[in-house]
């Protein structure tokens, strides 16, 4: 018998089973449709190679403390100097997760008395820094330029004399559309604000080099870009790069930099091998970047809608439970493909989220795409 005290989580948890929305831990359940590796770079065997030899070299596993106690080691220092050379940044600060990054970076640099405007579909990390902030927050519809431009010159005229942050993802995660970075950068000049952006799905795909989308705009004074690690670097973590004042400033008042477990060295010695990947075998980008052309084309011949010309190909299918039954009927057929449900997307919009990564090819992403066709035919979608 479930005591009072725990009826309340089996409740809720019964809710969300009703309402189709029950999360559960699912291994891997075919070819590769769903993850983030990108690059293919997670099981790579120059990755787990350059992992050894740290090993070998002494690198230890765990950190043994945070950054500003006996936890600072050589590889974290290192990585920060390559990374801040490879996007241009002036310097880099190396967080534990992309997570711990947008959580450290929104709830301390924008003040009390500033305004941050972010677009409404940004990270929940991101809103959970917004939200432990002390600044005024204020969100706006998707990918709206004139929004953002309206909000600020609103709190102008109502007496806001802070700084503007504006919040941004360069591509976002869940529709796989870009932000209009120019643009916003030029409404951040003019309001004397900073522009924050989160360059998750950008990093190692997208941009000169794999830079990412905002490679023209790092080193400014007032931007700051979060480049995660755990996606098409294939490793885990995340590199927030600024000014050396706003890295300072990070590292005095930012408490989960502070008060964290600095990240294993070793995951530090994992991403640099992967900056060096990246310069070293552009061909990985050429390739990616060849099968997100032929998947998007495939998709718009079976769909007859444009894809969204990126690496991640959402597919709106409206409710939860159909989202999840094309999805367990895609996994049956040896496709690897979630459902993607609220309240990480608005209701009535829960989709499968199709990523394009190097660890398939072109034959198998077209019987993919022509199964897919089928099953949300046969599901009547």
């Amino acid at each position: 018998m479930i005591s009072q005290n725990l009826a309340r989580y089996d409740t809720k948890l019964a809710q969300l089973q009703r309402k189709g929305r029950l999360r559960a831990l699912n291994r891997e359940a075919g070819l590769d449709f769903t993850s983030n590796d990108y690059l293919g770079l997670a099981s790579s065997s120059r990755m787990r190679n350059a992992l050894l030899s740290a090993i070998d070299a002494g690198v230890p596993v765990g950190a043994g403390g945070s950054r500003l106690l006996r936890g600072n080691h050589a590889e974290h220092e290192l990585l920060e100097e390559e990374a801040a050379c490879f996007f241009r940044a002036r310097r880099m600060l190396y967080f534990g997760s992309g997570y711990t990054a947008n959580l450290a970076v929104l709830s301390t640099l924008p003040q009390r008395g500033d305004l941050v405007i972010h677009d409404a579909l940004v990270h929940a990390s991101a809103l959970e820094g917004m939200k432990a902030g002390r600044a005024q927050v204020v969100s706006v519809p998707h990918n709206d330029v004139h929004a953002i431009d309206s909000a600020i010159r609103d709190w102008r005229r109502a007496g806001g004399n802070g700084a503007p942050w504006i919040v941004v993802e360069s591509l976002y995660s869940m529709d796989g559309d870009r932000s209009s970075l120019s643009d916003l950068m030029e409404i951040a000049d003019r309001n004397d604000g900073f522009l924050y952006i989160d360059e998750a799905h950008a990093t190692g795909v997208h941009g000169p080099d794999g830079i990412g989308y905002a490679a023209e705009l790092e080193g400014r004074d007032n931007v700051v870009v979060l480049h995660t690690c755990g996606k098409a670097l294939g490793a885990a973590g995340a590199l927030v790069g600024a000014s050396r004042m706003i890295c300072d400033y990070l590292v005095n008042r930012a408490r989960p930099f502070i008060y964290s477990t600095a990240p294993s060295p070793l995951q530090a010695a994992s991403v640099r091998q992967a900056l060096a990947i990246l310069s070293e075998e552009p061909e990985r980008r050429a390739k990616l970047l060849e099968l997100v052309s032929f998947a998007n084309r495939r998709f718009a011949e079976r769909f007859g809608r444009s894809g969204s010309g990126t690496q991640i190909l959402p597919v709106i299918v409206g409710s939860s439970e159909r989202a999840a039954l094309i999805a367990e009927r895609m996994q049956f057929a040896g496709y690897d493909i979630r459902a993607i449900r609220p309240p990480t997307v608005a209701i009535g919009t829960s989709r499968l989220r199709i990523t394009v990564t190097l660890n398939v090819d072109a034959p198998t992403i077209e019987r993919m795409i022509d199964r897919l066709a089928e099953v949300i035919e046969e599901e009547g979608v």
